[in-house]
């Protein structure tokens, strides 16, 4: 028989999101969690088998992909948390090298790029896909800290530009004004 109440893993595994979108979705109210003495979430199988029920398409997995290239973990978690509430299906890549493997793979729909990784900046890696799939195919956004380059983006082919930090609800109209849900 199979447990009522599971972990955070076993309630991210069982929806198929990542962790940190189940937190988000639970500190939302979107679905119910239980706390326990020690801080740790653990969800019931009921509630997280109603939130399948109402959430219908948005859970389908059949959403638009995106690529999030980023060398900082905790900026993809947050992203990748923002969009999947939203419907959109999200992978990840650590810098370009991983990120071209993942575009050669299986071509998003979006990719959201920082500027600034190691070994291969956000720039080169825009340089090499517009190469491979043509400018323009598969829409970018880039992000960074720096201000100017926001004209830099737009003038190598960028589709859009977002300043670091950024704000959640700005990346989500951004990124459904590129690629609608």
């Amino acid at each position: 028989m199979e447990p009522d109440w599971l972990t955070l893993g076993q309630a991210a595994k069982y929806l198929g999101v990542a962790q940190s979108t189940i937190r988000k979705w639970s500190d939302l109210g979107r679905v119910p969690a239980f706390y326990t003495p020690g801080g740790h979430r653990r969800y019931r199988r009921g509630d997280l088998d109603a939130f399948l029920e109402r959430s219908g398409p948005a859970r389908s997995r059949s959403g638009p992909r995106v690529l999030v290239v980023d060398d900082d973990p905790s900026v993809r978690e947050y992203v990748r948390a923002s969009l999947e509430l939203e419907g959109y299906v999200v992978s990840e890549a650590g810098g370009a090298e991983e990120g071209m493997r993942v575009i050669e793979r299986e071509p998003p729909d979006l990719i959201l790029l920082d500027v600034m990784m190691p070994n291969v900046d956000g720039w080169e890696l825009l340089r090499r896909i517009h190469e491979q799939h043509g400018a323009g195919t598969i829409p970018v956004l880039m992000f960074s800290g720096t201000v100017n380059a926001a004209g830099e983006a737009a003038s190598r082919g960028a589709q859009g530009f977002m300043r670091k930090p950024f704000d959640p609800d700005e990346l989500v109209a951004q990124a459904k004004q590129m690629v609608p849900v």
